[in-house]
């Protein structure tokens, strides 16, 4: 079952057809699980102060690393995969990261709504192998 899917019978929410959501709102959702990612990962390598957790992690998940890592990815992704990725890219949103260029924190954005894009529709695997492919490509060791 998906992990979504399991998320909302438990909590009584109706299934949504994902095609409905915006790309802000994909992003939104994908921001979480790839923080998420991150996150497991980090704590996997090791116990240590939550100051050094919190450094690990912000220095992978920040805007500039992600807009690398999709720059990078780009080539590898499927046609549907880069349609979500450039509607996300083009989204005009509101707000910006405090340590961010608008191009990155676009581009970012995109990469979460692709994140995102790929959670709901239960591709975990497919998130994983790209954080994986997108760090390595960017040189970016968790």
């Amino acid at each position: 079952m998906k992990l979504d899917s399991y998320i909302r019978e438990q909590f009584g929410v109706e299934e949504v057809d994902i095609r409905t959501y915006s790309p802000l709102t994909l992003a939104y959702i994908g921001d979480g699980v790839y923080d998420l990612l991150i996150r497991t990962v980090v704590v996997g390598r090791g116990n240590m102060r939550t100051d050094e957790l919190h450094r690990r992690t912000s220095h992978i998940v920040k805007a500039q690393t992600q807009a690398a890592m999709a720059e990078a990815l780009l080539p590898e992704l499927t046609d549907a995969e880069a349609d979500v990725y450039r509607r996300g890219r083009n989204a005009k949103s509101y707000t910006m990261a405090k340590n961010a260029t608008m191009a990155d924190y676009r581009r970012a954005t995109g990469f979460e709504a692709l994140v995102g894009w790929l959670y709901l529709n239960g591709e975990t695997e497919r998130i994983v192998a790209l954080a994986k492919r997108g760090l390595e490509l960017v040189h970016i060791e968790v």
